[in-house]
């Protein structure tokens, strides 16, 4: 079995800054590595290698234009009394969202039916491990005003995720040119 999800991987100089972002220590709090920052489409789950293959071969099929992106904002889910995941927004992008619901269709086609909350695209930037976490309103007063540079989107990846103690370890699988 194998455990998939399909994303946007972020530049090497967003990644960075995005790193530089999350120094900010707040006590029970597990800021996401600088490798692994990336734009969920669709968290698949546990598939066996035939379905893999299925997958792969069915995103292959997408074709959109590429387009640009801007991070911006801060917040936290599933709210800011009980804060779960910290993370940064994507500016509006009708481009996105249409790449999105056409990764949704292929996977649905093959049956994989996902989650039927409506898409909010983020990047984590950490998950809360407390149930008394530090200063977390601070760090989203402090950084509130937060915009990235826009980045180009030229592609969209398969990734494997590798659970093990010390948090995921995420590998492309597959990379889909526009």
């Amino acid at each position: 079995m194998i455990r998939l999800f399909v994303a946007i991987n972020l530049p090497d100089w967003l990644k960075n800054e995005l790193t530089l972002l999350c120094s900010f220590g707040i006590k029970g709090v597990k800021w996401v590595e600088t490798d692994n920052f990336h734009l969920s489409l669709r968290f698949i789950g546990e598939v066996t290698q035939e379905e893999f293959r299925n997958i792969a071969d069915c995103l292959s099929k997408i074709k959109v234009n590429p387009f640009s992106l801007t991070l911006s904002g801060l917040g936290t889910f599933p709210n800011e009394r009980s804060p779960r995941v910290i993370w940064t927004g994507v500016d509006k992008n009708e481009e996105l969202i249409r790449l999105q619901k056409k990764v949704e269709t292929q996977l649905n086609k093959l049956g994989l039916k996902g989650d039927k909350r409506r898409y909010t695209p983020h990047i984590t930037l950490g998950r809360v491990k407390s149930d008394k976490p530090g200063r977390i309103g601070d760090f989203l007063v402090q950084n509130n005003l937060y915009k990235a540079k826009p980045f180009e989107v030229e592609s969209f990846q398969l990734f494997s995720s590798f659970l093990t103690p010390k948090g995921a370890i995420y590998r492309i699988e597959n990379d889909y040119s526009f």
